[in-house]
This record gives structure tokens, C-alpha cells and sequence, in this order.
């Protein structure tokens, strides 16, 4: 009986092993590979079951070659040293029948290929061949990070991939005219495809959209092995979405998104530390003019840590390399400080651990004792500006009425979690010396300047007469403005705040100004509708929220991403419209090229809609707002950004999602704020906040609602007078 049952035993496992040969696509010949077996590409071809022959150099595969097989070469040396193929062993190949890939190639027959290779920045990869059939399409686009190409006169009836700085979301909307092409992938005969750069490094590189990648390589291993029936299943990425669309989301899960969210500030590196402060931040702010471009490199776990006494950075620029690394935005602004106390008092709130609100505190101090963002004039009881706070440290005397909005939340949000109140005088002189410097109407417009609010004084800008339908520079200051009626009664913060909504909602579409997309727009104005309700409940407030709310919430998926628009302002999208290959990456831009791509952004919309749909829910009890609101939060708990590999961005948001493909994917065409970058204010920390307020079912304004600054206020009373 022993025997017999080891005899079925054995039989079953070789049936079980066939059958598993037959589901890996296992082939009688095997493809053969020249290079490293830990790169991307020979993983791919082990993951998907594929036979593979592995040779450390060229010289040995050349041994054991057989004809009519498949070869791969990689190009281990990339970027600094080229394959090396003779024109002996091209030759060979031919004669004998091999299928060859080759990538970087130091020298291919009949071909002139410059010495000095092109380092892309803004080129993406453009489909140019029908090789992939409906799986890719002509002129569809792809991202290669970090790519180095070299430059070759290569027919370009010959190319099946190019790079190119090219328009458009996942299509080159204007073709590959007027703009450089440099040929990526070309075809050599019916038996050559060679790559001008590195390509097989893809999940290290985080190459995009990944099903395009996958289709990609299908493709090229079918053609390669000449087996059309090759399927590629298994295709790994990093970094990925923490969840599956699908995947239901409950208090564990809401609750470990949020730790995650605040301990990513720490994971990153973003708390600036003395020691660095002075030697690295000036180094690269001052490399450029422009403050979008303040980037320099990673800050390593070789760098000391911050404690947040000395405030904490942005976060990444969208720029990824060939490493899958990001470039860090080398940059300190106001608002970014008070978002991100809110978002660490948050998660002190919901796990008890005073580590978070400690960190939320010394931000806090840092903001308005230690930074210089209050410094000067700005502190100066004798300036008109007394009480504004700096956009940056790198603009003291520069104004934005919607950083200061932020900034202020944040900071009462993080005192009300904390239960301190040592900031309140600094809270109420803010948002009175914002009133005090916008116009009759209650518009401040889009940016103030210090040395004209001092030639001007204060109070030509209350008496001035000026209308800006623009909710993202304007909305969140009129919130400010319900937020401490609420608490004082102070009867000309409701008369403005209600009067300039009143003008925006009159305004409401087609005059609105739009920053990156109407949606953005609609996002920001929902706060302050809500807050009207709160203190100022009619027919007509509430009108005017559904109104907003209604038509943002035709665009939220059943996933619960809300789709980005364009809007219809021609004068506005003339000037936010990427309308030609040139301008793309010039500007600041919209994650979409044309309203209906599958596209969500996290900086500009689902952030804000998010805490602002929590708000409203709570205001109104309306049951649609609530189920927008949950939907919403499942959706970003299953989108935040997972990754062994990168550490750096393990527990962040980036600002794009393409929902449709499910992966982190859009038009990067934004010259500062690009699809993959990340940001401690803006982005997380509204989405950490609103994501524990979901976890409690409480709102901003209940939290707050007991905050005493009526002894701040009658101090500031003066700034009135």
C-alpha cells in the first residue's frame, strides 16, 4: 500500500507540474538573454513562466546559440557605457535566423548614431508603428524616466517607438510635428529591433502607464519567441495603489491610511534640520529664478533629521529617473506649515500618540515666532501689512489671499486637536488683516505685495471697488471670514463674505476664472457654501451649494474618483490649455488635454472637495453628500501610494490618478506641480485631516466649534478703526 501510494503521488505531481507548465506559457524553445538576472525584463520573463536561457556575456551565448531563437541584450552598462555588438556577430545573427533585441547599442550596421547621447526631460515615448495592434495604438503615449537616448539618423518609416516632447493625456494630440524626434525603438530588417536607450528596466525606472508597458513587452516577446499565443499575466510595478478598486474599506483600513499619511512626513525626510538648513535649501533655491523649479536632490537618511523646529518642505517634484528616484522641491512656504500641524494633529487625535502632536506644535511655533513668515512689517503694529503672512521665506513681502486661507485652517485646525491656544491672537489677526486689505465686494484678487499695501495703506484696498469670480485664490479667505462670525458675531464678516459669494455664484459658470479646470474651481467653492448654511441657513445658500455640489458630483465615478473638466471659459482655457507640443511643460497645466479622460487630481481637487464634501454633509444632513463624501474617502484610502522600493513616497498621495487603468497616470505637463509630485500641504494633509474627520463622523467646524477667540478678537479690534 506504501508503494502504491507513493506511485499516485508521483503521478499526481507530474500531472500537476504539466498543467502548471501549460498555464506559465512554457515553451519548447526557450528565449536567450545577455545580461544581469536581477534586471526587470529577465524577472518579467521567470514571472510569466517563460523558458529562458541566461548568459552573463555575449561570447557564451554565441556558443550555445541555436538557430532561429530568440535573443535579448541588455544593456547592463546603461547609462555611461554602450553595448557592445560586432559587426561580425550582427552579421552571425542574421545568417543563422535569430530574432535579436538589443538595447543602447554602442555600433548597428548602416546606421549613424551620434557620440554624445540625449539626456529627455519633457520627451515621452510615442507609439509610431501598428506592431501592437489594439493594444497600442499608433501615436499612443508612454513614460520612460530618466531616459538617455542616443541621437540617430534612423528613417523614421523604420521607427516603432520614438521620444518626443509631445502633447495630449495618453495620445499625442498633435502628432509628432513641431517638435524634435529622436527615434527610441527601431526595426532593422525583419529580424532586429533595437532600443536607443535602456528599456528593460522598467519597474525600477516606473515606466507608465503600466498595462501599455505590458502590452509593450507582449508584443515583443511574441515576436521574439514567433510564438503568437504568448501571453504576459503577471506584470509587477512599484510603486502600486495600496488597494484594488474593488476592495471594501473599513475603520482598520481608514485608520492605517491615516498613520501612514502622517508618518510619510518622517519616511521622507521632509522636517528640516539646522544643520542642512543653512548649507543645502539656499544652494538650490538660489540655482534658479523661478520658485517652481527650487529642486535639488533627495534628503537621505544620511542627513539628519528634522524635529520640525525649523519647519518642514514641500515635497517632490514630478520628475522621476532612471532609479525611480524624485527630485525634492527645496522649498519653505507659510501655508505649507499650518496644513501640515493640521494633518499631524490629526493623526495625534485618532491614535493617541503625543509624538504627532508635539511635531504639530513646533510647526505651529516655527510659523509665527520662528520663520520670518510674521516678521517685519508683517509684525510691525504700524504697517498695513501687520498680520498678513508670507508666501514663502524666500518671498517675505509676497501675499496670496488663498495660501494665507489654508495656512489658518490648518493652524486652527491643529490648535482645536491639540487643545492649545497659543497661536489664537496670530489665528484672528490673520483673517482680519486679510478682510481689512480686500475690496468692498470682498475680493483681494490674486496676489498682494507688501511695498504697494504700504505706499497704498489698507485701507484703499477695503474701500476699492473690485470682483474676482475666481474660487481658488478667493474661497477659502470667505470661509475664514463665516468661521470667526461664527465665533464672534462680528456682523461685517458675514455682510462680506456673503456679498462676494453672492457676486461668484451670479458669475456661476461661464464667468468664472479657472486656474487648471473648472472642476478645481467647483472644489474650492463648496467650503464657504457650506459655512453660509451654517451660520446664514436659507433657501437660497442652500440653493447655491447643490447647485456647485450637484454638477462636481456628475463627475464623481462610481469608484469614487471625481473626473477632472476643463470648463468653457474660452479666455481662460486659451491661457491653462496645452495648444501645442512646444507649450507643453512650459506652464502651469491641467492633468487632461480633452474633458472625459479618466484622470483625478489630488492637488487641485479631490483634496479640497474632499474636506469641503464633509463639511456640507454635515451642514445640510443631506444623505447624497454623505454617500459622495464616504465614496470619496474609500477611493483615496485605496489610492494611496504603496512601495518597498522608495520608501520616500510609501504612505503619500500623488497628485494624478488615472482611474481608468487604475494606475498613476496623466499628462504631465504642469512645469511645477506634474502628475507624480507630492506635497505635505496641499495634498496630504487635507486628505489625512477630512480621512480621520470621515473615521469619527465629525466635522471641521463642530472640531473647532468651541475654540474662545472672542479675547483675540476684541484685542484686534483695533486693526479696524
Amino acid at each position: 500500500m506504501e508503494l502504491r501510494k507513493i506511485f499516485e503521488e508521483g503521478i499526481t505531481g507530474m500531472i500537476l507540474a504539466i498543467a502548471g507548465m501549460c498555464a506559465m506559457n512554457l515553451t519548447g524553445s526557450p528565449l536567450y538573454y545577455v545580461g544581469r538576472g536581477d534586471g526587470d525584463l529577465s524577472g518579467l520573463i521567470r514571472d510569466n513562466g517563460l523558458a529562458m536561457r541566461r548568459f552573463a556575456t555575449l561570447d557564451a551565448a554565441m556558443r550555445e546559440l541555436p538557430d532561429s531563437v530568440g535573443l535579448i541584450i541588455a544593456a547592463d552598462g546603461y547609462p555611461e557605457v554602450r553595448t557592445e555588438v560586432s559587426e561580425r556577430v550582427y552579421a552571425e545573427l542574421r545568417r543563422r535566423g535569430v530574432r535579436l533585441f538589443v538595447e543602447y547599442p554602442a555600433w548597428l550596421p548602416s546606421t549613424r548614431m551620434a557620440d554624445t547621447a540625449h539626456d529627455c526631460r519633457l520627451e515621452r515615448a510615442v507609439v509610431c508603428s501598428d506592431m501592437f495592434g489594439d493594444g497600442l495604438r499608433p501615436m499612443s503615449i508612454l513614460g520612460v524616466n530618466g531616459c538617455r537616448i542616443i541621437p540617430t539618423d534612423f528613417e523614421a518609416e523604420r521607427t516603432v517607438l520614438a521620444m518626443a516632447k509631445v502633447a495630449g493625456f495618453d495620445v499625442a494630440q498633435f502628432g509628432l510635428t513641431d517638435t524634435k524626434v529622436y527615434p527610441l525603438v527601431i526595426t532593422d530588417g525583419d529580424d532586429r529591433l533595437v532600443a536607443l536607450s535602456k528599456l528593460s528596466d522598467f519597474k525600477r525606472g516606473r515606466f507608465g502607464p503600466a498595462r501599455s508597458w505590458q502590452a509593450f513587452w507582449q508584443e515583443l516577446l511574441r515576436w521574439l519567441s514567433r510564438d503568437s499565443a504568448l501571453r504576459i499575466s503577471n506584470f509587477a510595478t512599484d510603486p502600486t495603489p495600496t488597494y484594488g478598486p474593488a476592495q471594501a474599506i473599513g475603520e482598520t483600513e481608514r485608520r492605517e491610511s491615516v498613520r501612514r499619511g502622517a508618518d510619510w512626513i518622517w519616511k521622507a525626510n521632509l522636517l528640516i534640520h539646522p544643520s542642512w538648513e543653512e548649507s543645502e535649501i539656499p544652494k538650490y533655491q538660489s540655482m534658479y529664478g523661478n520658485c517652481n523649479l527650487f529642486f535639488g536632490p533627495a534628503i537621505t537618511d544620511r542627513m539628519a533629521k528634522g524635529d520640525g523646529s525649523r519647519g518642514v518642505m514641500e515635497g517632490h517634484g514630478s520628475t522621476v529617473f532612471a532609479d525611480g528616484s524624485q527630485l525634492y522641491r527645496y522649498f519653505t512656504r507659510a501655508d505649507v506649515q499650518g496644513e501640515t500641524a493640521m494633518l499631524l494633529a490629526s493623526a495625534g487625535k485618532m491614535t493617541g500618540e503625543e509624538k504627532y502632536d508635539r511635531l504639530a506644535e513646533r510647526l505651529l511655533d516655527y510659523l509665527f515666532y520662528d520663520s520670518g513668515f510674521r516678521g517685519g512689517p508683517r509684525g510691525d503694529r504700524r504697517s498695513s501689512a501687520y498680520g498678513l503672512l508670507s508666501w514663502a521665506n524666500t518671498h517675505p513681502e509676497t501675499f496670496y489671499n488663498d495660501d494665507n486661507a489654508r495656512c489658518i485652517l490648518g493652524a486652527i485646525g491643529a490648535s482645536a486637536m491639540t487643545g492649545n491656544r497659543k497661536w489664537t491672537d496670530f489665528i484672528v489677526e490673520n483673517i482680519l488683516a486679510n478682510y481689512r486689505t480686500s475690496s468692498r465686494q470682498g475680493f483681494q484678487g490674486g496676489m498682494l505685495k507688501q511695498e504697494d499695501i504700504e505706499a497704498n495703506g489698507w485701507r484703499y484696498y477695503s474701500q476699492r471697488d473690485l470682483v474676482n469670480p475666481h474660487p481658488h485664490f478667493e474661497s477659502w479667505m470667505l470661509a475664514c471670514y463665516l468661521w470667526l462670525y461664527d465665533k464672534t458675531g462680528y456682523q461685517p464678516l458675514l455682510d462680506k463674505a456673503r456679498r462676494a459669494i453672492g457676486l461668484i455664484m451670479e458669475a456661476y459658470p461661464d464667468g468664472w476664472h479657472c486656474q487648471n479646470g473648472i472642476q478645481q474651481e467647483r472644489a474650492r467653492m463648496i467650503l464657504p457654501l457650506a459655512w453660509l448654511v451654517r451660520v446664514d441657513d436659507t433657501a437660497e445658500h442652500r440653493q447655491w451649494l447643490a447647485t456647485v455640489v450637484d454638477r462636481l458630483l456628475q463627475c464623481q465615478d462610481p469608484c469614487g474618483a471625481i473626473r477632472e473638466e476643463l470648463g468653457r471659459n474660452d479666455q481662460d482655457l486659451n491661457k491653462i490649455l496645452v495648444t501645442s507640443n512646444d507649450a507643453y511643460g512650459k506652464n502651469e497645466a491641467p492633468l487632461i488635454a480633452r474633458n472625459g479622460e479618466l484622470a483625478a487630481d489630488m492637488l487641485y481637487t479631490c483634496n479640497f472637495a474632499f474636506f469641503a464634501l464633509n463639511e456640507a454633509a454635515h451642514a445640510t444632513g443631506d444623505a447624497r453628500y454623505r454617500d459622495a463624501v464616504r465614496r470619496l474617502a474609500d477611493f483615496l484610502v485605496r489610492i494611496q501610494v504603496k512601495s518597498e522600493g522608495h520608501k520616500d513616497i510609501d504612505g503619500a498621495w500623488f497628485r494624478a490618478f488615472d482611474f481608468g487603468r487604475w494606475d498613476y497616470w496623466a499628462s504631465n505637463a504642469d512645469n511645477g506641480w506634474g502628475a507624480w509630485c507630492t506635497l505635505t500641504g496641499w495634498i496630504q494633509s487635507w486628505i489625512v485631516t477630512t480621512e480621520s474627520l470621515v473615521a469619527t463622523d465629525r466635522s471641521y467646524w463642530d472640531l473647532t466649534r468651541q475654540m474662545e477667540v472672542a479675547p483675540s478678537f476684541d484685542r484686534a479690534r483695533w486693526m479696524l478703526d
